[in-house]
């Protein structure tokens, strides 16, 4: 019969298990010996009184009884970050290391800034920014390789569930070769615009279904299919393949903002679609009071230059991105 002498440390292992698939995972997410998780498991088996584990299953599936304490194992494990946030501001601020994620525009126009700031305000703790697609980062989070993230809400992840709490807005552009006749107005421009045109756009060429990205959307959206001739992640990269005459760049403001420009021009696109941002993590994993200060930061930290700020009147609201039917890929 469950007790309190059950430890958490036995709940952290069992967590640990269920989210990488196996026990030897575990325990190199845990940091710990395969055969103390193994230990830890068994223990908390003896003291429900229940397998909690289906060991024939690979990966490793929870039994009934399993599904029913993770929920519990899960809100314990909550509460006592809780707990230790709270004590966090009597010892003075957190400390340790949190692993933040971003897609290169908003790392390298607002992620700056706020590191600046944090090391000024929290010197006990240390950011590690890795820059990477969006894809990379839903896998990332769902894998405990980071603890946070900057990614736009779309294309909506492929699995899991991921937290979000929105920062900024920013419109959809089109980067053009300085000497195209559409170069010479400033007005947004309509898909019909340049629908016929060869395209270049962030995200991936080699997949057959369509990504659900903004640009994509607003295509659809006016009766049109966005075929891009040339794909990438890259601001800079998508900017000089427009310099080089390859095509007219589609992208987000940021994207076009912290590029060199030479060479080419910017227009607005014309419709609804805007490129919503988002801090996020794993609505399934427990934050340290660390990475819950730089959540705070980046969440009160001012949107970069050329965007709107989301409305922040209501900051305890948060939003679960839930995957969707169909797998689509992600763009920058």
């Amino acid at each position: 019969m469950l007790n309190a002498d059950v430890r958490l440390e036995w709940l952290v292992s069992f967590l640990a298990v269920v989210e990488t698939g196996g026990f030897s995972s575990a325990a190199e997410a845990t940091h710990r010996s395969q055969p103390r998780i193994s230990m830890h498991v068994a223990s908390l088996e003896r003291a429900v009184g229940v397998p909690v584990l289906d060991r024939r299953k690979r990966p490793s599936a929870v039994t009934p009884a399993g599904a029913a304490l993770l929920r519990h194992a899960r809100a314990i494990l909550q509460e006592v970050e809780l707990a230790e946030a709270e004590m966090s501001s009597f010892r003075g601020g957190a400390r340790g290391v949190v692993n933040f994620g971003a897609y290169p525009s908003a790392s390298a126009a607002f992620v700056p800034q706020v590191l600046r700031d944090l090391a000024e305000s929290e010197p006990d703790i240390t950011v590690s920014l890795v820059e990477t697609d969006t894809l990379e980062l839903d896998s990332a989070l769902l894998r405990g390789d980071i603890d946070l993230c900057l990614r736009p809400i779309a294309p909506r992840p492929a699995q899991g569930a991921i937290r979000t709490r929105p920062l900024w807005r920013e419109r959809l552009v089109a980067v053009i070769p300085e000497d195209d006749p559409l170069a010479e107005e400033d007005k947004p421009l309509g898909v019909a615009d340049i629908a016929h045109r060869d395209l270049i756009s962030i995200g991936r060429l080699e997949s057959d279904v369509p990504p659900s990205f903004e640009a994509y959307q607003l295509f659809r959206d006016e009766g049109y299919e966005l075929h891009p001739v040339q794909a990438t992640n890259q601001p800079q990269s998508l900017v000089s393949m427009v310099r080089a005459g390859l095509g007219i760049g589609l992208t987000n403001a940021l994207a076009a903002q912290i590029s060199d420009l030479s060479g080419v021009r910017v227009r607005a696109l014309r419709g609804p679609h805007e490129r919503v941002v988002a801090v996020c993590w794993n609505a399934d994993a427990v934050l340290s009071p660390a990475a819950r200060t730089v959540l705070t930061a980046l969440a009160q930290a001012p949107a970069p230059a050329g965007t709107r700020p989301v409305d922040r009147s209501r900051p305890g609201v948060r939003q679960v991105i839930a995957p969707p039917r169909r797998i689509h890929p992600a763009s920058e």
